[in-house]
């Protein structure tokens, strides 16, 4: 939406006593109209819009003339100007470290408080007055952050060595903390009045060397952190700079502040849950002095992304997803454009729900940024084009609406205003002319951000279950029974014969040599719990065509080969298209369930039938390699050779398909295999 050049009577009053109030406390303000037209227009908008910025001009009235005179309010910042900025107005604390001037933790609350009110208030401004896109406002506030922090930790970890000694490993090598953020700000994508939300890491225990009282590493920087909080997240007479919020570590609130990597590690192997997994998708090193931070999310990478498709994570997000869902029925929750229906979490969460099951083999959605999970998995077919339209609309016009609650007193705020005065700001402030024409846009974006989410991980309830679905129930539990050697011979070859089945007593053989096999028997008890979900429908599936002995006997084969892997069982139970298109293929002969035995990952091929019977032309196989070889660095040739061996892999399995169930000619299957190679 455009912005309202006119404001409504009570926002131009508003905008009014505001100004004669700045024009008390700085004189120079009087001449803006005359010199500065285009500053003044847009301050008309900004002071009705935001009691922040205007608070912060008339307390501080040299602010706006150092940003109008600066030319900051008029430009975007180039990359590292953050940093660059608060470099220089930490100058003059170089010498305090030099000398070993005591404690520099008051001095830097002074310093980096007033540049965070002097950069807020320029991102306020940029903001409302419709300067800066959604994209720079959430940069720049992510920038900030990181400027902030950088600058925090390298000043303190200075002035603490000069205490307490340089922290060494066990090879006398220099240790330095490693900060990583979380969230918003790991994805670059921050609020205007976020948390940010930090985890504290670093590589290796030691002491530290060069004073005659050592301490541990770990001493070493827990102190460090703890000066870190005072300096960002202490609430002064000036304010704070960013509220730190650590629950997202190991052990959450009652863990250790900080810890070395390997005991990081350790953890998330042994102890780490879906969530966490979930969380460190937008995992970013944010300080890192000597550069070891990446090798802290290489080792943290095969926790975040399983080397597989993890479908077996489905019943730890559907339990998410139900948190979720029961949270936003909770009283005041509609109003709330972040926790509440159709809000920012909900398609946060439809994108990462994806990484999760597929970012280990598909390294393009290994993305934090939320535009770029939802356009990858457009681009790669996962999801509708329009829906990913619809999901990245809404979230900019929810995030834009909530850097707009947050930027009229610097509050975090999710909540929509109940008066009409901060309902009628809220709504020209985004463009529209009234609160109705603006509820209306955003309940529409919001229903189809609900809906959408409302599709991921469908159950079918009991009470929406037909008569034809109630009867496949209960033979479905009474093959289960078999299966569970839990009904006598004699019945279960009724059972079995009822069901479809032409040889019941063979199928009795093939099940108990299954139950019986040394992989099954050594299955942990989630996996025996889903092959025993597994195997009836397998049975029903194949029992209800009527086919014969032979395709189960193969179905069997090829579950012994994937039985250790239970993402692949979690896979066929989560997405019953898949095993009626394996049941399809076994039927129609050995040759593509031997290859999936050799080749389970390409089980997720099951899932789209306009791919797996149709081979692609030349050109199409053409630019999907390229498309599959396009993210990955041209150095890095192992992961292209695996990228090359998957995409040979798959494109295989659709010739094969097609081949036998008829759907090529014979004549064009050989040429698809050349085309391949």
């Amino acid at each position: 939406m455009k912005p309202v050049n006119d404001l409504p009577k009570s926002l131009e009053n508003d905008f009014n006593i505001k100004w004669n109030s700045l024009c008390v406390s700085a004189e120079y303000a009087k001449n803006i109209p005359r010199d500065n037209p285009e500053i003044f227009a847009a301050l008309k908008r900004v002071f009705a819009f935001s009691n922040f910025v205007a608070r912060s001009y008339i307390h501080t009235p040299e602010l706006l003339k150092n940003l109008i005179e600066s030319g900051d309010l008029q430009k975007s910042y180039k990359v590292n100007k953050y940093n660059d900025k608060l470099k220089t107005a930490l100058l003059s604390l170089e010498g305090d470290a030099k000398s070993g001037i005591q404690s520099p933790v008051s001095s830097l609350q002074h310093i980096f408080r007033r540049f965070r009110l002097y950069e807020m208030v320029r991102i306020a401004w940029r903001d409302l007055a419709g300067w800066a896109d959604l994209e720079e406002t959430m940069a720049d506030l992510s920038a900030l952050a990181d400027a902030c922090i950088n600058h925090a930790l390298s000043h303190l970890y200075k002035w603490q060595c000069l205490e307490y000694g340089i922290p060494t490993g066990p090879d006398s090598s220099q240790q330095h903390l490693v900060i990583i953020g979380m969230g918003k700000l790991g994805a670059c994508e921050l609020n205007f009045s976020s948390d940010i939300d930090l985890i504290f890491a670093y590589p290796e225990p030691g002491k530290t060397k060069g004073k005659t009282a050592s301490i541990s590493n770990d001493e070493f920087f827990v102190r460090l952190c703890r000066h870190f909080f005072n300096v960002i997240s202490a609430t002064t007479s000036e304010g704070f700079v960013f509220r730190v919020d650590t629950r997202l570590r190991p052990y959450g609130e009652s863990g250790p502040l900080i810890m070395s990597f390997d005991n990081m590690e350790a953890y998330y192997q042994r102890q780490g849950r879906e969530w966490e997994r979930y969380a460190w998708i937008k995992a970013r090193i944010v300080a890192d002095e000597k550069g070891a931070g990446n090798s802290l999310l290489e080792r943290l990478q095969p926790f975040v992304y399983r080397r597989y498709l993890d479908f077996g994570v489905f019943e730890s997000l559907r339990e998410m997803k139900n948190k979720i869902s029961l949270e936003v029925k909770k009283k005041g929750m509609k109003s709330n454009i972040k926790l509440g229906p159709g809000g920012i979490r909900e398609i946060e969460f439809f994108g990462q729900i994806f990484q999760l099951i597929r970012g280990g083999v598909t390294p393009i959605l290994r993305e934090r940024r939320i535009y770029k999970v939802l356009t990858a998995l457009s681009q790669n077919n996962y999801i509708e084009k329009d829906t990913c339209n619809e999901l990245i609309k809404a979230y900019e016009f929810l995030r834009k609406t909530e850097h707009r609650l947050q930027e009229f007193s610097d509050q975090q705020t999710h909540r929509l205003p109940l008066d009409h005065a901060g309902r009628e700001r809220l709504a020209v402030s985004m463009g529209f002319i009234d609160w109705e024409s603006f509820a209306l846009h955003l309940s529409r974006h919001m229903e189809r951000v609900h809906y959408h989410f409302n599709t991921l991980l469908t159950e079918k309830e009991p009470d929406s279950r037909t008569e034809h679905d109630k009867q496949e129930a209960k033979i479905e539990i009474e093959l289960k029974g078999i299966w569970q050697n839990l009904i006598d011979n004699e019945k279960s070859i009724n059972l079995l014969s009822d069901a479809g089945f032409d040889k019941p007593e063979e199928v009795l053989l093939l099940l108990d040599h299954l139950r019986n096999d040394s992989q099954t028997r050594a299955l942990s008890i989630e996996g025996r719990k889903r092959l025993d979900r597994l195997i009836p429908i397998v049975l029903r599936e194949i029992g209800k065509y009527g086919l014969p002995y032979s395709v189960l006997n193969r179905i069997i084969d090829l579950i012994k080969t994937i039985e250790r892997r239970t993402c692949y069982i979690a896979l066929l139970l989560e997405n019953p298209a898949a095993l009626t298109h394996l049941v399809k293929l076994a039927n129609a002969g050995p040759l593509v369930i031997s290859f999936l035995s050799h080749h389970p990952v390409l089980l997720d091929e099951l899932l789209d039938p306009r791919t797996l019977y149709v081979p692609p032309e030349r050109d199409e196989l053409e630019k999907e390699v390229q498309k599959k070889l396009e993210p990955i660095p041209r150095d890095d040739l192992e992961n292209q050779i695996q990228e090359l061996c998957i995409f040979k892999q798959v494109n295989i399995l659709r010739v094969a398909a097609a081949d036998v169930t008829g759907a090529v000619k014979l004549m064009r299957t050989s040429d698809h295999l050349t085309e391949i190679a």
